[in-house]
């Protein structure tokens, strides 16, 4: 299978690629909006700020390309909140792929960024949460959110709710870093590769 990792230029791109290396799949590593488009799965890692990171995606002219694509699409951390409509980190339009603002988090006073380890509620029945339950934990380290909508597959609470895990059609994202996540995120990794539209 044909999964590719968009090179966005973040720093947590080998770590994804070795997450899948363990789980047996060769990853390539690309910003060729041909090769891109012609995976079978594709991966969209981030970390730092949105407005770099569309700004390095717009560089690459590679916007259209994520629009456009039909096949399963997953977001990690900062690159699932480049698939909603807008980003106040840096006030940036993002793909606008999954309805959804990414706003400061409402932490009630607990210390930003929120980093380490949490577990997830509310986790819906789509495939990429199989096999998740309330009793796991995975990594987080982001002190920017999507807040809860229609399209939250997962919630976590850090002084409020936020969004984990969105989703719509083809598309879904992981606020936190499944590649830092031991054998939960290696799950949600591997629930990508099965996932069938």
């Amino acid at each position: 299978m044909q999964l590719v990792i968009v090179d966005t230029g973040c720093a947590n791109i080998s770590s994804v690629y070795f997450a899948f290396k363990r789980l047996g799949v060769e990853a390539t590593i690309s910003r060729d909006a041909t090769i891109i488009k012609a995976a079978a799965k594709v991966i969209l890692p981030g970390v730092g700020t949105a407005h770099n990171a569309m700004a390095q995606l717009q560089h690459n002219e590679l916007i259209d390309t994520l629009q456009s694509l039909q096949q399963p699409l997953l977001g990690i951390c900062l690159g699932m909140q480049m698939l909603t409509s807008h980003s106040m980190e840096g006030d940036v339009p993002c793909l606008n792929l999954i309805p959804g603002d990414v706003q400061p988090m409402q932490s009630a006073g607990l210390r930003l960024p929120h980093m380490g380890w949490n577990t997830l509620h509310s986790i819906s029945s789509h495939p990429l949460l199989k096999g998740f339950s309330s009793s796991d934990y995975v990594y987080f380290v982001h002190s920017f959110a999507v807040a809860p909508s229609l399209h939250s597959l997962a919630l976590c609470n850090y002084g409020s709710d936020f969004a984990a895990v969105i989703g719509k059609d083809n598309v879904a994202g992981a606020q936190f870093h499944p590649e830092r996540s031991g054998k939960t995120g290696a799950r949600l990794l591997q629930n990508f590769l099965e996932w069938q539209l």
